[in-house]
């Protein structure tokens, strides 16, 4: 697989799994917003993409247990960022950084 196919839950599932931890493991280490820790089976529908991270905060627990790139992680759930969507962007402002997001990467 490469990672133009990869999904918010394969990378969480492969990031566990390179790091040698369960499912029970990293669940107990994800806290929803109650400071309660998310389920095993909640985690297990989230490797499995039939869930997704019910907050930023879930995200960013994510990135910062598995050693994550939080950006990524982010486009992989399909989400601006906190720190973005507080910009309260105009349109123009927001068409532009769209053109400029999907401009080709530059070749190096």
């Amino acid at each position: 697989m490469t990672e133009a196919d990869q999904t918010f839950g394969r990378a969480i599932s492969q990031a566990r799994k390179a790091l040698g931890m369960s499912q029970k493991e990293l669940a107990s280490r994800i806290l929803r917003e109650d400071d309660e820790p998310i389920s095993p089976q909640y985690l297990n529908d989230i490797e499995h993409d039939r869930r997704s991270p019910s907050s930023d905060r879930m995200v960013q627990q994510f990135a910062d247990v598995l050693n994550i790139k939080t950006d990524w992680l982010y486009y992989l759930a399909g989400r601006f960022p906190a720190d973005v969507r507080l910009n309260k962007l105009s349109e123009a402002q927001f068409t532009e950084a769209m053109l400029a997001f999907r401009a080709p990467p530059k070749k190096r």
